[in-house]
């Protein structure tokens, strides 16, 4: 649900929108999603000391197992993902010969519930169905029948069904098209009848990967020639004849004979498996990388109307400046530029003083706040170093940062101490001004806290962290009191990024954003009811 709609639906008590605030109402929403213009690598795995010749690629719906298929030893690979959806977590468990039936098996797909699993072969140009007697574990397959694709394609390379059932789809690249057929009975592909295809030979003349998103609206195809994923639109889901050319994504850097594909359920993953490299590849499509300026970013911060964010990390060890063309959309971001702070050394917190003419930021050089001024509001080119504050005495790892909107208090999450550490400013925005008050630990929730933020009325608390992966939500019965800070609930961003290191709210509640060091992107959540 959008942020406008949320307005629409008018205001809950106290003046709020529904579920403004409270992370019992978080849900990931991402606007990037299924778009292949937004891919950025994240990690691979090697297949390579089970398959030298890595074909086809498919994942159990719930990402706890990967499958490879390949020519060289002709059998369906089983991995086990210890977490689900991240390669880097596969171990090979058992495999499956499919010689009897094909020689060059190129595509392997499996019915939803794991029972049945296909494989299609450029020896037989055909497709062999497999029942399983357990799900999901290929070495309780046994060979049920096969169904000829010769007549509309010489050169199969990869398959791919309806979710429920009733078509099939062939790629080839003797005819360099998507064939499909209709199945008069679910599953059955004895049942199989040709209706149709579409040339993909514009875009790709040797195309070996297919993959359609489970509304039908979008096929993808990835091939050897132009070493890409090209995206497609289908006016009518499920009818490749509706398919128009959108897009594509080059994956030659990590892989110059890419030959399988698969995205997970939401379409924020996507996995690539080529021969040349031997390893399924995967890529982040649910967020806005910052990889290109940073790849191990900690903090992220936004200006107050939205038009402006700020990421810094302690690879480039500096302040990243981004545009947005539509306020808090993380997918319209572009670079600006970026201002160096390699004198913090190690850059940990950020935050800026609400009119953006001063900037600061931790670091581990000092273990200081230190405090920058801008000649030009919220441009980072025109920062100046003015001074510091220590905060050793407190912890000597600081990262996140926060002021009361008045500038009168500071607040520093620190590695050291597991705690929120709360300081009072005499005079606003100085930080030479500083002095510690009291401190309150953050350890039974987060054991290595990363970032802090504050409500506007100083009546909630949220930190985040690595230890945990989750966002952790504070109630405090006296307002920027951090003594008075009782825990309340906490929202998991797992399945996003395993290491989140810097949270951001809209200053309504109803938009959290956090980055994270294991994906080097930012995304965005939205919290309210959700459709």
């Amino acid at each position: 649900m959008s942020i406008s709609r949320l307005m629409q639906m008018g205001a809950s008590a106290g003046g709020e929108p529904e579920g403004a605030w409270d992370l019992s109402y978080a849900y990931y929403d991402p606007p990037a999603a299924w778009d292949v213009s937004t891919a950025n690598f994240i990690q691979d795995f090697s297949v390579s000391s089970q398959e030298a010749v890595p074909r086809g690629l498919f994942f159990k719906p719930d990402g706890t197992k990967m499958y490879v298929v390949g020519n060289s030893g002709d059998n369906v690979l089983e991995y086990d993902l210890s977490t689900a959806w991240d390669v880097s977590s596969a171990s090979f468990l058992q495999g499956f010969s499919v010689s009897a039936q094909d020689t060059v098996p190129q595509g392997v797909f499996f019915k939803p519930d794991g029972t049945k699993m296909y494989v299609v072969g450029d020896s037989g140009n055909d497709v062999n169905e497999y029942d399983l007697s357990t799900a999901w574990d290929v070495s309780s397959a046994s060979f049920l029948q096969n169904f000829s694709v010769s007549a509309q394609e010489t050169g199969p390379t990869d398959i791919f069904f309806k979710p429920d059932g009733t078509k099939m789809y062939v790629v080839g690249n003797s005819g360099d098209d998507v064939n499909e057929y209709d199945l008069s009975t679910a599953w059955d592909i004895s049942s199989a009848s040709y209706l149709q295809n579409f040339s993909v030979s514009a875009q790709e003349t040797d195309p070996q990967g297919l993959f359609f998103k489970p509304d039908g609206l979008k096929m993808y195809v990835v091939g050897l020639i132009g070493d890409d994923v090209n995206e497609y639109d289908l006016s009518t889901a499920w009818d490749v004849s509706t398919a128009s050319f959108l897009q594509n994504f080059s994956v030659s850097v990590q892989e110059t004979s890419p030959s399988g594909l698969f995205f997970k359920p939401d379409g924020t993953r996507m996995y690539v498996t080529g021969y040349i490299d031997d390893r399924v590849q995967e890529y982040n499509l649910g967020g806005f990388s910052v990889a290109a300026q940073e790849t191990a970013p900690s903090l992220v911060f936004f200006k107050p109307d939205g038009l402006k964010m700020y990421v810094v990390g302690s690879s480039g060890v500096d302040v990243n400046e981004y545009d947005f063309s539509t306020a808090w959309d993380v997918s319209s971001a572009s670079f600006l530029q970026n201002f160096s702070v390699s004198a913090a050394n190690g850059p940990g917190g950020l935050f800026f003083k609400p009119d953006g003419l001063k900037m600061y930021l931790t670091g581990s050089v000092g273990d200081a706040v230190n405090e920058y001024d801008l000649s030009t509001a919220w441009d980072v080119s025109t920062a100046s170093f003015f001074q510091n504050f220590s905060v050793s005495a407190q912890d000597i790892v600081p990262r996140g940062l926060f002021f009361k909107p008045d500038g009168l208090k500071m607040y520093v999450v620190g590695g050291s101490g597991d705690d929120v550490n709360e300081y009072d400013l005499s005079t606003a925005w100085d930080v030479s001004t500083a002095s510690f008050l009291q401190n309150f630990s953050v350890s039974s929730q987060e054991a290595d806290p990363r970032d802090i933020f504050f409500k506007s009325d100083g009546l909630k608390m949220y930190i985040c962290g690595t230890s945990g992966d989750d966002i952790n939500e504070y109630d405090l019965s006296t307002a920027w009191d951090v003594s008075t800070a009782s825990f309340f609930q906490n929202f998991s961003v797992s399945a996003q990024d395993t290491a989140p290191t810097g949270v951001f709210f809209k200053d309504d509640g109803t938009q959290m954003f956090i980055v994270g060091n294991a994906t080097d992107s930012i995304y965005s959540y939205t919290l309210g009811p959700q459709d």
